[in-house]
């Protein structure tokens, strides 16, 4: 047996590799999930942009010197196990590489799941070391599989940025602005905003995805990125930054002379990354959801937590998957060649963005 993992060059993005190893036996207490399908979005993207800082690479280390793995949400199947506590053939959702399997120590078992024990991944946040069963899993719906691999985990951050921003009470804004509005984890957390009594929240997005975005109806308008000066400059608001684009974050600091908060999320902009270093207004604070997360447990319990994301999750993918207008549908790439051209397609931001790229490395 072996296993395929798709490398990406951590200096420069755009450069990949597929590679191929010889299983090794499994230790006592290892188990061997195949992964049968996985999302790729822009936030995976974000996950290589800030691997480095963020320590993204170190989830699933690459045996090659430059080069890593980005983590990836989804489904696999326990193909082999040397744990008594996990079955072969238990389905599991979570944090996989882009791979065609991987090796797990599980260990804090639940019946809902379990935490992957492996040494290197113990100074890790424990929300990506998680690992649901899907037969306890309220989440799951079997014949979803695609919808929730593509936005549970980005609807969660969606979530938690909305419950943030009302949790410091908007920062005394009315205006809420959103980079990349037309990406999966701004859509989400504009249709939370939505939902908030007297918010204007305006998605900020290119000339060509104006229309996918009007088209959600969840922001209050949308205009393109050199259109700001649509929105008064004196408007008490806040920057939700999905695009990372330092040229863009620049413009927005330096006309909203009333900016109360400036958060950052993401890095969709691959190209246009940059420092936030001396900009006019307040200091550009990057968004841990894990944190939100922890404070949230503490106050409301894990169970509290969980009823009221499951409750927002819900009504939100009911919005998704109306047939009569969905606002994403899936495309499967089967195979490692056709994984590595989606993975380009998607660093490169191309294609609609109503369409969600599901990858699997398993040859059809």
């Amino acid at each position: 047996m072996s296993t395929t993992t798709l490398l990406i060059r951590k200096d420069a993005l755009g450069t990949t590799r597929l590679h191929t190893t010889e299983d090794a036996p499994l230790a006592e207490g290892q188990v061997r999930v195949r992964v049968e399908s996985f999302a790729l979005t822009s936030n995976n993207i974000t996950y290589a942009a800030f691997g480095a800082a963020m320590n993204y690479w170190g989830f699933f280390p690459s045996a090659e010197e430059g080069f890593g793995v980005i983590p990836v949400w989804g489904f696999g199947t326990v193909a082999q196990s040397l744990h008594p506590g996990v079955a072969v053939g238990e389905r599991l959702y979570g944090y996989f590489p882009m791979a065609d399997q991987v090796v797990l120590q599980p260990d804090r078992l639940r019946p809902d799941g379990f935490f992957d024990a492996a040494p290197h991944r113990a100074e890790l946040h424990a929300v990506y070391n998680r690992y649901t069963r899907c037969n306890k899993d309220p989440f799951y719906i079997a014949d979803t599989e695609d919808i929730q691999a593509l936005l549970r985990p980005l609807f969660i951050t969606s979530w938690l940025i909305d419950d943030f921003l009302a949790d410091n009470d908007f920062f005394e804004a009315d205006t809420i602005l959103v980079s990349s509005a037309s990406s999966k984890t701004a859509y989400g957390t504009a249709f939370q905003l939505a939902q908030r009594p007297g918010l204007e929240v305006v998605g900020l997005t290119s000339a060509g995805n104006k229309l996918f975005c009007e088209s959600l109806g969840c922001y209050s308008r949308v205009i393109s990125y050199d259109e700001l000066e649509l929105v008064p400059s004196d408007a008490a608001s806040v920057y939700v930054d999905f695009a990372g684009n330092a040229a863009l974050r620049l413009a927005v600091h330096t006309r909203f002379v009333n900016l109360r908060y400036s958060s950052s999320i993401g890095g969709t902009h691959v190209e246009q990354l940059g420092g936030a270093k001396d900009l006019p207004g307040p200091r550009a604070t990057l968004f841990f959801a894990p944190a939100q997360i922890k404070k949230r447990t503490e106050e409301w319990g894990s169970a509290g937590l969980g009823e009221r994301m499951l409750k927002a999750w819900t009504t939100f993918i009911a919005q998704v998957t109306d047939p009569a207008a969905p606002w994403l549908v899936a495309d499967l790439h089967r195979g490692p060649e056709a994984v590595q051209v989606a993975y380009l397609e998607v660093l490169g931001g191309h294609g609609h963005p109503r369409v969600g790229h599901m990858l699997s490395l398993i040859k059809p």
